[in-house]
């Protein structure tokens, strides 16, 4: 199995798996700085469409293999099947080779053992989406997360937070001029990270639908990223920067995290006005560098918005 960080993520984009211009974003040779690709097979696509969409699927999936498959800079590319039956089929095609995993819609602990039977290519990835009523429910997210440490182990990438499918079990459409944290799903996000963090998962941001509030957008990152989210789902090509960006660890935090993993450092020091505490910190210095790997670095407050530099560029 490739070996794949969930830093790696970025912002991931979602699109029907109908669309014409696939094979360009996949090669780079449109949103080149897109990290991350989902194409979708269910939400996005009508139940009328669906053989066309498979179809298309296959066909550019037959494109990859007569250009040697995807290049070494190529985005990640996921699938998102309809159903574990869907994902069955999927998962025997030869030239599911040239995708790097399945997004697996409204997981919950009776439908695991279905899609584990189904995706039994163990070189593919998968990404369960937590957007079902008993993700409100801590001890059913306890046993979910058992089970899959003991089934799937690795083969979990990170889990998706379905931000707008938790928000519609309550009945309710978020407040397009407030962030997803000042809605019940603010409890949703806290309690999921503590669960499932706690657990090794790694947990991706919900999707932020408000096209024409980027200020918004850049707020609720930051708030995503407090709490320990590595990556958030775009659902258009004007977001993927500016969550990008909002990724991008501080030159302060970078070198914090470095004095922190230092073999050689004191059992507590201060550092940029900071009491720095390595074995309690140590978890988060890891989390930070691995990050700044990933998404570079911001060099410093002044420069949010500009191209920032990855973690190699950076004097050690």
């Amino acid at each position: 199995m490739r070996e794949i960080s969930p830093f790696a993520l970025g912002a991931t984009l979602y699109m029907p798996a109908t669309r014409g211009d696939i094979l360009n974003l996949v090669f780079g040779e449109k949103l080149p700085h897109l990290r991350s690709l989902v194409l979708c097979l269910e939400d996005a696509i009508a139940a009328s469409d669906v053989d066309s969409a498979l179809a298309k699927l296959h066909a550019f999936l037959i494109q990859v293999e007569q250009r040697g498959g995807r290049p070494n800079s190529a985005p990640l590319l996921f699938v998102r099947p309809r159903d574990a039956e869907m994902a069955a089929m999927l998962n025997e095609w030869p030239l599911i080779e040239h995708v790097d995993g399945f997004v697996v819609p409204k997981l919950t602990l009776k439908s695991l053992p279905s899609w584990e039977y189904a995706v039994s290519n163990p070189y593919l990835y998968l990404m369960p989406t937590l957007e079902t009523s008993d993700v409100y429910d801590p001890s059913a997210m306890v046993e979910l997360g058992q089970a899959l440490k003991a089934n799937l182990g690795q083969r979990v990438l990170a889990l998706r937070i379905g931000g707008n499918d938790l928000m519609g079990c309550l009945g309710l459409r978020r407040n397009p001029a407030t962030t997803i944290y000042k809605t019940p799903i603010n409890y949703a996000i806290s309690m999921l990270t503590g669960v499932m963090g706690a657990q090794g998962f790694a947990l991706t941001a919900p999707v932020f639908e408000q096209l024409a509030s980027p200020g918004l957008l850049k707020e609720e990152i930051e708030l995503d990223i407090s709490h320990g989210l590595v990556g958030k789902t775009a659902v258009h090509p004007s977001q993927i920067n500016i969550i990008q960006n909002a990724l991008r660890v501080s030159l302060q935090d970078l070198n914090s995290a470095k004095l922190i993993v230092n073999d050689n450092a004191p059992a507590v020091f201060k550092h940029d006005n900071a009491m720095c505490e390595p074995a309690t910190h140590y978890n988060w210095a890891v989390r930070i560098l691995e990050r700044a790997k990933w998404q570079g670095v911001m060099l410093s407050e002044t420069t949010k918005g500009e191209p920032g530099v990855r973690l190699a560029e950076v004097n050690q």
